[in-house]
């Protein structure tokens, strides 16, 4: 390697590149089956329960079930909000592929996982007869002066301000390839100004 260098070539790069989709679809698992986790040992060990005081009144674990969104908003919507989530991971679908930002691969897979773990819910929590996508999220998470949440939702809570941050920065999800000729009549652009 050591003599293409010195003759002027590239050497070879033995390490391999992985597409961006994979770490969306890595880190959307990830935080599914965490969520997934968590939300059964609630459902075991909380259900039922008094709130139990992790940091006095700063964080408390409560169990709460949720048929709507997160601040128990549109608690009737729950099939529009299971239409949505499923619109919601088709278009992440659609556009990771196409995502070359490796933050932006981070804030799809966030929204993913966060996303498929409150639409598990609503799929495969309908224990009361409602019918399958009406079944309610697990909540478990307490602050003071919020309502209660799960880690799906603090993911998708993360991705938000992680998407917030990367705009005001300016940071492109999608970097478009420039063709050699493209590259040369930019730098003749620039050289010429």
């Amino acid at each position: 390697m050591h003599a293409l260098q010195t003759e002027g070539r590239t050497a070879l790069t033995l390490r391999r590149k992985y597409p961006i989709w994979g770490s969306v679809l890595l880190v959307a698992a990830l935080i599914w089956a965490f969520d997934f986790a968590t939300k059964n040992w609630a459902l075991n060990y909380l259900d039922g329960q008094s709130p139990r005081k992790i940091f006095g009144n700063f964080l408390q674990l409560t169990f709460a079930k949720n048929s709507g969104a997160a601040f128990s908003f549109a608690t009737r919507g729950t099939i529009l909000l299971t239409i949505f989530s499923i619109v919601v991971i088709l278009a992440i679908g659609y556009w990771s592929p196409r995502v070359t930002s490796k933050r932006w691969g981070l804030v799809l897979g966030l929204v993913l996982g966060g996303t498929l773990g409150n639409l598990s819910d609503r799929i495969f929590r309908a224990n009361d007869g409602t019918g399958v996508f009406k079944g309610e999220v697990i909540d478990w998470i307490h602050l003071p002066h919020w309502p209660v949440f799960n880690l799906a939702d603090s993911s998708i809570v993360v991705a938000a301000v992680v998407a917030s941050y990367l705009s005001i920065r300016n940071v492109s999800p999608i970097t478009k390839k420039h063709s050699d000729d493209e590259k040369h009549d930019q730098k003749g652009d620039q050289n010429g100004s």
